[in-house]
């Protein structure tokens, strides 16, 4: 009987000691976050605000690291709104509590871009006042400015030129991709339907590859057969022209050109329609 409670108390003390340590460490989170993407929608929502949640009690800089790489992934698809505003208030308490530097170009360090980002194109909450994020949103807006009046013509994988000034009279949904690009490929079915949907109501999907032609030819001839046109961005000139530093990135303009709205990272369909909406096309 002795020894049975001498391991009964033996065990209770090895399981308060196991609570009394860390849910997990900076390793274990930065681990989940690179797994991410092998999750199914539901788990990865779940997942998600879990590991939010957790990146909150790293007592170190390692906390902004964590904020930053999990907000940069969480806007890949529709993980739930409540979910994605724990993600960006983790993300706005790491910035205050560990204010970065702007980055060598004197532009505001790309922590407040990214708070920039969930804010105007994904309409998050966020309260912070500081200078790097108030300069991050006006940045937005001059690169939208831009993005509005940009034009381009480039060549489709069948040899037809587009331009997109020339498209006036249409909804034009421009889409920034790449065969390496997971979320790129998890889209491109839905941008297919979508243009099967619409196209007869004036909808025209341009999708942009800076990869060399050798290299998108077969993987959609292949691997992604999808009916709206492929374009071709050899030295990826307009990919810099629209400011597109990660992908898949889309851009919708109006039937009178205006950049009527844009998405920061993989749309489910849900959001692309939303999106069309946005341009008058329901």
């Amino acid at each position: 009987m002795k020894h049975r409670r001498r391991i009964l108390a033996l065990f209770v003390a090895l399981a308060s000691a196991a609570l009394a340590q860390p849910v997990s460490n900076a390793k274990d989170i930065d681990n989940q976050i690179k797994t991410l993407r092998s999750l199914d929608d539901a788990t990865r929502a779940r997942v998600n605000k879990q590991l939010a949640e957790q990146i909150r009690t790293i007592p170190t800089k390692d906390q902004l690291i964590l904020a930053s790489a999990l907000a940069n992934l969480a806007t890949e698809g529709d993980f739930g709104r409540d979910t994605l505003q724990t993600v960006t208030t983790t993300l706005e308490s790491a910035v205050r509590t560990y204010p970065p530097a702007p980055a060598k170009t004197g532009l505001p360090n790309s922590a407040y871009f990214l708070l920039a980002r969930l804010a105007r194109y994904e309409h998050m909450k966020v309260s912070l006042h500081d200078p790097q994020y108030r300069a991050a949103l006006q940045q937005l807006k001059t690169d939208d400015d831009a993005r509005e009046k940009a034009d381009f013509t480039l060549t489709d994988l069948t040899g037809t030129q587009w331009t997109l000034k020339a498209l006036r009279g249409k909804v034009v949904l421009v889409n920034f991709w790449a065969t390496w690009c997971p979320p790129c490929r998890k889209e491109m079915p839905d941008l297919n339907v979508l243009y099967q949907r619409f196209k007869d109501r004036g909808l025209v999907i341009l999708a942009i590859s800076d990869e060399e032609a050798s290299v998108v030819k077969p993987f959609i001839a292949t691997q992604q057969k999808v009916t709206y046109p492929v374009l071709l961005d050899p030295g990826g000139k307009v990919t810099e022209r629209f400011q597109v530093q990660g992908i898949p990135k889309t851009f919708i303009y109006s039937r009178d050109g205006k950049l009527a709205a844009q998405s920061i990272d993989m749309r489910t369909m849900p959001q692309f329609l939303a999106l069309l909406k946005q341009a008058g096309l329901q």
